[in-house]
Formats: structure tokens, sequence, C-alpha cells
């Protein structure tokens, strides 16, 4: 019965292996090459630009959600919380979709976004509302947890020596879910770096404008499978340096890894 469990969980380590080897036996030079290519720096500062605001949107909304979410009880809140999970089973295409029927230009809130001179389809604004879409639930959910597993004796503890709510939150609560908090943030960037489906659909792949790296991989499989590839590269790098800091973050050392 061993045996037959570590032949699943080898078969298992290679299936997903598997491609990702073939990627980085691929051809590096194309990598360095890559990284001096117009488009690609385009997408890249615009995959940075866009998911750090993206970050800073989901953190500054999120975690009041979160904490909510965590705290109080009222009527809604089942349905509330399905609506805040939804979009991590929804397609993304589909997501892409809603979002431009919505804000559209005859949307029921673009129509009048357009008439005071806002048009948020197409533009950088929509890749960052789309990446919102589709990320922000996964920090919501991690913070969420983490605000749960914080002892509330202590916050009661705290507040009978005199703190207030929000000193109670900022010496109490935030440090105790600091490493929850940090890896729903973390996890919640990578998706919105890899975000693809909304942001076409929503915010199309306009070079220089709204091409993101996923996009960009896959306007060069069209011209350049080299390209495309080093590009590949370069967002697999980024993916697993972003995994090994949010494993170190959880306190695990590197033989841990």
């Amino acid at each position: 019965m061993k045996w037959l469990m570590y032949f699943c969980c080898a078969v298992c380590a290679f299936f997903l292996i598997s491609p990702l080897v073939a990627l980085l036996l691929g051809p590096w030079f194309q990598v360095v090459a890559a990284l001096g290519d117009p488009v690609v720096v385009q997408a890249l500062i615009t995959s940075l630009k866009s998911t750090a605001v993206s970050l800073v949107i989901i953190i500054l909304f999120g975690l009041p959600a979160s904490y909510v979410m965590a705290r109080y009880q009222f009527p809604g809140k089942g349905f509330l919380d399905t609506v805040f999970e939804l979009p991590l089973v929804l397609p993304p295409a589909v997501a892409g979709l809603l979002l431009l029927i919505t804000f559209g230009r005859n949307g029921p809130l673009g129509r009048y976004l357009y008439d005071l001179g806002f048009q948020i389809p197409f533009t950088l604004t929509a890749v960052v509302m789309a990446q919102i879409f589709v990320a922000a639930p996964i920090f919501i959910k991690s913070a969420r947890n983490g605000l749960q597993g914080v002892d509330r004796d202590l916050e009661i503890t705290a507040a009978t020596l005199g703190d207030t709510p929000w000193q109670t939150f900022w010496k109490v609560t935030l440090p105790l879910s600091w490493n929850t908090l940090l890896s729903g943030a973390i996890l919640a960037w990578a998706r919105a770096l890899a975000e693809f489906g909304a942001t076409i659909m929503f915010a199309g792949n306009l070079p220089g404008k709204t091409q993101t790296l996923p996009l960009a991989i896959y306007t060069a499989m069209e011209k350049d499978l080299d390209l495309s590839l080093a590009i590949a590269v370069i967002l697999v790098l980024v993916s697993f340096s972003v995994l090994t800091i949010l494993k170190l973050s959880a306190g695990k050392g590197w033989r841990e890894l």
C-alpha cells in the first residue's frame, strides 16, 4: 500500500513538473534577448504597474471586508460569503464579459461613467479592475481565516487594559495574523500577475497600454515561438520566486522548501 502511494505521488509530480522542465530546457539565450525587446519591456512594466495598484486596492478594501466576515454576524452573511467566493470558480472569460457589460458604454454603470467623461474598457483601469475581480477573493478568504484564528481572549485582555478597538487591532490582531495576511497578499498578487481571460475580454490586448505578460505570450505565439517561450520562462521564474517567498514568510526554513 505504501509503495502504491509513492507511485501515485511520483506520477502526479512527473505530470506537473515535466512541462516546466521542457520549458526550462528551452532557449535560455532568448530570455536575455526578450528582456531587451520593447514589447516585452512594455508588457512587464504594464504588469508590474497594474498589479501593484491592484494589490494596494485589494488590501485597502479587502482587509476591512475580511474583518467584518470574521468577526460579525448579520443577515445575508452566507450570501455575501458566496459572492466573495464566486470569482474563484467563475471562468475568467466570463468574469471579463461581466465586467464589460457592466462598465461598458451601454452598461448599467458604464453609461453614467461615460456621461461623466470616464471610459473604462480597454484602458489600464480595466486591467486593474479585471485583476482585482479575480484576485481579491483569494486575499479576502486567506485574511478571514487568519483573523478567525486570533485568540479573542487576547483582544479582550488588551481592551480591558485600556486599548481602543483600533489600538487592539494594530497591537494584537494584526501581528498575530500577519503571516496569513502576507500569504494572502502574495497569492493575490501572483493571481493578478497571471490573469489572462478577464483582462483580454475587458481591457483588450493593446501593446504598451493594456498588454500584460500573459497577453504578450499569446501575441508572441503567432509570430515567434521562441519569444513566447522566453516570456513564459520569465513568468515561471517570477511565480517560483513568489512561492518561495510565501513559504519563507510562513516560517519554513530553506531545508523545508
